[in-house]
């Protein structure tokens, strides 16, 4: 049933060339992140010299699961780990809004590409460093807000 879909889908992915003519395979691949948490801090903009600037803030995600049998939910048994990214965004308009709009505790949506560098610190001391890349942010509400 779902055959026919499946190798026109994988055949867009992946084209050979001629096995006659070489061996040549090119491929196509795919570098696709989509995270939704809290922001961590609110957005600085850097701007090295000689270079585009960029918005950067952080972004917490939870993962949650059950430990332990029990059929009965009980608090003790939901464990969780947060974890922290770091996102980049060089889009021209993109990057503006982030800077103005995206504030600490803010519920948001990105869309973007892992992308992994290495920098040198102020000790001269190569550092490597895993960033994503945002290309499309959606903005899921306001502040997170204390009930009394």
């Amino acid at each position: 049933m779902f055959r026919r879909p499946v190798l026109q889908v994988l055949h867009q992915f992946v084209r050979h060339e001629s096995e006659i003519s070489s061996s040549l395979v090119l491929e196509r691949s795919l570098n696709r992140v989509q995270l939704l948490g809290r922001v961590g801090q609110d957005p600085v903009m850097r701007q090295v010299e000689g270079k585009n600037p960029v918005t950067i803030f952080s972004l917490a995600t939870n993962e949650m699961w059950r430990s332990g049998d029990s059929e009965v939910y009980q608090m003790g048994d939901v464990s969780q780990k947060t974890t922290w990214h770091r996102i980049s965004v060089f889009r021209p308009g993109l990057r503006d809004v982030a800077y103005q709009y995206v504030k600490k505790g803010s519920r948001i949506y990105v869309e973007g590409k892992v992308d992994y560098g290495e920098y040198m610190d102020k000790n001269n001391v190569r550092r490597q460093a895993t960033t994503i890349i945002a290309d499309n942010i959606i903005f899921l509400s306001d502040q997170t807000k204390e009930k009394a």
